[in-house]
């Protein structure tokens, strides 16, 4: 059998592709299940956070295990597998063990050198351990992995090159600023009482916010947090918890939103967030850039006309030319689709010099009369009528400052997208942050963590090979005692005046023989069985010693069967 693992994350698909592939609970209960029903694989855990979807398995046929983990993920993701295909990757073998050693240490993550990763792979294990879907190998890889994470988050600087996705985002929505400073006084709204939620809420609270308001579906769950969040050593802050129902009314009172649920539809829409700014931007929320964007620009028609006189006997809808932003009722906005007869109407009009003009300077009334003629006979001719003036100039109205702060952490996203056009709003969410890390440094302490994972990779490769020809030599030495046990049952019958001081002796003369003829080649074959290529050495042990495959398989499912006695529940 083989590891294979097959999957998508931030780095090969976009967010949209991650987001509609993104899997609920069940769905990867379901997954991990269906994957050990399927005929390649004996073996499944299923890996999935906010920027990756990855499936482990240990398959008996690489090209079958790739085709059936790739269907099963199309499946349940619901994405299309002609869809998703280009965005998969596959690890098979030695690189599927350093890709998991890469992701536990946070270098393939979206911050590099983030901890949160170890937390869900511990989840991931734990759930594959309930479901019975680990045997020995994703028993010992996942355990690996997380040593090795641990390992290299204690022997380097890699958390000095990296951060928590929350702290990533927190800074994003901080513009640049620090984030303690940004904090200071406001009031938090954490929707969702997860791992990422309550870490958001603990690093709120450590930030100096003034007041935390923890949302959940369970109210137990988010009555936990908050009693946390307040008798906390470290995250001492005013908290309370309210139920889902609760939140349009809260979200018109907070001023920074972090939502990280597993919902599989949206929890705040474009239309709610826009009514809970609404009265902030209308007040003194945004101070000086509100009152710049309430501004109001002239409407063409005022632009045109001086007085209210001035439209008696206009052949236009002026209302309609109004709402053509940036034309004159000169230009193509006023008059296209307008028949000749209205046309030349329109042009007398003009020429009665009703309209006090800004550029009269440079035309008269009856050039303009002569102009409308002209638009006519030429909408006759090639159906349209150009425009021949040039725009009114249009005021550029300022965004407002953000009055409302948003942090989205969810996969599939909890906040509307169309969120970021909002004035008054700053959105965050998974696809920002991957745009905004994508530029971010990365410490030195980077390549010792590398060289760690290549070591780390390199062992567990030899421990599994050595591992693997292990049942050979039990079984080898299991039938060498069974011979030596026959020849002395023969030796008691034939010499039956022996006494026991003898047979002892004889036993032991025999037993150390056998022992020593078996030594060197047991302890070597280990050793060869433990380089790479080395699995051939098993069959040959196998075929040279005759051995029963039935006692080898019988002296691993034994081992198997310790090893699960041993497992943390």
């Amino acid at each position: 059998m083989s590891l294979l693992v097959v999957g998508l994350s931030h780095r090969s698909a976009p967010v949209s592709v991650l987001e509609r592939a993104a899997l609920s609970a069940d769905a990867q209960v379901k997954l991990v299940q269906d994957t050990v029903a399927a005929e390649p694989a004996t073996e499944a855990a299923v890996l999935a956070t906010c920027n990756r979807i990855e499936l482990y398995a240990d398959v008996d046929k690489f090209h079958a295990g790739v085709a059936e983990l790739s269907t099963l993920l199309a499946q349940h993701s619901g994405v299309g597998l002609e869809e998703l295909t280009p965005y998969l990757y596959v690890h098979y073998e030695d690189r599927a063990v350093h890709h998991l050693f890469s992701v536990a240490c946070g270098l393939d993550s979206m911050v590099v050198g983030e901890g949160q990763i170890l937390g869900q792979i511990k989840d991931s294990l734990a759930r594959a351990q309930e479901l019975h879907t680990a045997g020995k190998l994703l028993n010992d890889l996942f355990q690996q992995a997380l040593r090795v994470g641990k390992r290299a988050h204690s022997e380097t600087g890699i958390d000095r090159a990296g951060q928590s996705l929350v702290t990533f985002g927190l800074e994003q929505l901080a513009a640049g600023g620090a984030v303690e400073e940004w904090a200071a006084g406001r009031r938090a709204l954490v929707i969702g009482a997860g791992s990422m939620s309550s870490l958001a809420a603990a690093t709120l609270a450590r930030a100096g916010v003034g007041e935390i308001v923890v949302a959940n579906r369970t109210f137990e769950r988010a009555e936990r947090l908050a009693h946390i969040l307040t008798e906390g050593d470290d995250t001492a802050v005013s908290a309370r918890a309210v139920r889902m129902d609760a939140v349009p009314g809260e979200l018109t009172r907070a001023d920074v939103v972090v939502s990280c649920t597993g919902a599989t539809g949206l929890v705040l829409t474009a239309d709610s967030v826009a009514q809970a700014v609404e009265g902030r931007i209308d007040g003194d929320a945004v101070g000086p850039a509100a009152a710049a964007a309430t501004t109001v620009r002239p409407t063409p028609a005022a632009a045109a006309t001086g007085t209210a006189a001035a439209e008696e006997n206009c052949p236009l809808d002026l209302a309609a030319v109004q709402g053509s932003t940036g034309f004159s009722v000169h230009g193509e906005a006023a008059v296209a689709g307008l028949d000749a007869a209205t046309l030349e109407q329109h042009g007398a009009w003009v020429a009665g010099g009703t309209v006090d003009r800004r550029d009269t300077a440079r035309r008269s009334p009856e050039a303009d009369a002569e102009l409308i003629t002209a638009l006519a006979a030429t909408a006759a001719t090639v159906g349209r009528i150009p425009e021949l003036r040039r725009p009114e100039p249009v005021a550029v109205i300022p965004r407002p400052a953000p009055a409302l702060f948003l942090l989205d952490l969810a996969m599939p996203r909890d906040i509307d997208a169309a969120v970021h056009r909002l004035a008054g709003v700053r959105l965050v969410d998974i696809e920002s942050l991957a745009e905004a890390s994508a530029d971010a440094p990365m410490a030195a302490d980077v390549d010792q963590v590398r060289r760690i994972v290549s070591d780390e990779v390199a062992a567990f490769g030899a421990a599994q090979r050595a591992a693997h020809i292990t049942p050979t030599v039990v079984a080898l030495r299991t039938m060498a005692a069974d011979v030596v046990a026959g020849e002395i049952a023969r030796l008691d019958g034939r010499l039956p005046d022996l006494d026991e001081r003898q047979r002892g002796e004889i036993r032991q003369a025999v037993h150390r023989v056998v022992d020593k003829l078996l030594h060197a080649p047991t302890v070597r074959v280990k050793q060869l069985a433990a380089e790479p290529g080395g699995a051939g050495y098993a069959d040959a042990l196998r075929t040279l010693f005759d051995l029963d495959p039935e006692t080898v398989a019988a002296v691993s499912r034994a081992g198997d069967s310790t090893d699960k006695k041993d497992r943390p529940a």
